[in-house]
């Protein structure tokens, strides 16, 4: 991360008034904004925090984008799982180096992205994705992130009700419109002491899923929650809370699978 930047990197072009820009930099090509034109020769070999004018003279700061900076300005196909639900999910989930874990729906991936980055190289991510159009989105927005695919991921298309047995994972992460449908197959396979993790955006969704997983009269640690995320102005004496917060986006509820005596 300290080497300058390079040909065929995503760069984060940060300008004056806090907007940020996310591109590719190619060999010949060009950044067109309303600020000026911006060659990416420019750019390519200079070292990250550098500052660069565009030809009509206004400045730029060039980073490599975050994590949370590429899930934010990534194309999406369907509907992303936010940064500020990301983070819950893999710490309510427990999802850590090593850990087997098994994810539905796929989506844009940028829950998947989080998820492989967590579980580490001695970890492993199953991913689960019904539409193939959707898969192969993902792919593409997973291999421009990594560089690659992680070969401690694997995409699939199909449902993951039929998958549950055969990966066995100790963790199940759903983005799903019917987690509940997956219930019985985690209670029969996933591992004793494994969390049962689901995002929905209703409270519908989030009823029948609690229900559900209390049906079953194996899950136990039961918790349904949201997050919210507000920023703060903080510019001389004007401290307050920003006009505007990220709100509601959905409900994440978590179970721990326990074994019959």
């Amino acid at each position: 991360m300290s080497k300058p930047l390079a040909q065929g990197e995503d760069c984060l072009l940060l300008d004056t008034k806090g907007r940020y820009y996310l591109i590719r930099l190619t060999e010949g090509g060009e950044f067109h904004s309303h600020l000026g034109p911006l060659p990416h020769a420019e750019i390519i070999g200079v070292p990250e925090g550098s500052p660069v004018v565009t030809e009509k003279g206004n400045r730029l700061v060039v980073l490599r984008p975050r994590f949370f900076d590429y899930v934010l300005k990534m194309k999406r196909g369907a509907q992303v799982v936010y940064p500020k639900d990301i983070g819950p999910i893999l710490v309510y989930g427990d999802i850590g180096p090593g850990a087997r874990v098994l994810e539905a729906g796929t989506g844009s991936g940028a829950l998947t992205m989080a998820l492989v980055r967590a579980v580490g190289p001695d970890g492993r991510v199953v991913t689960v994705e019904r539409r193939e159009d959707h898969a192969e989105h993902s792919r593409r927005a997973i291999e421009r992130f990594f560089g690659g695919l992680p070969p401690n991921l694997e995409l699939r298309v199909g449902n993951v009700e039929q998958m549950v047995a055969e990966v066995q994972p100790d963790r199940l992460v759903l983005d799903l419109p019917q987690p509940w449908d997956v219930v019985d197959a985690a209670a029969d396979s996933l591992q004793g002491g494994g969390v049962f993790c689901a995002y929905v955006p209703t409270v519908p969704q989030m009823q029948q899923t609690v229900e559900a997983l209390r049906a079953s009269g194996v899950f136990v640690e039961l918790i349904s929650f949201e997050t919210f995320l507000r920023t703060w102005n903080v510019a001389g004496r004007s401290v307050r809370p920003d006009h505007r917060m990220v709100g509601h986006t959905g409900f994440i509820t978590v179970a721990r699978k326990t074994l019959p005596v």
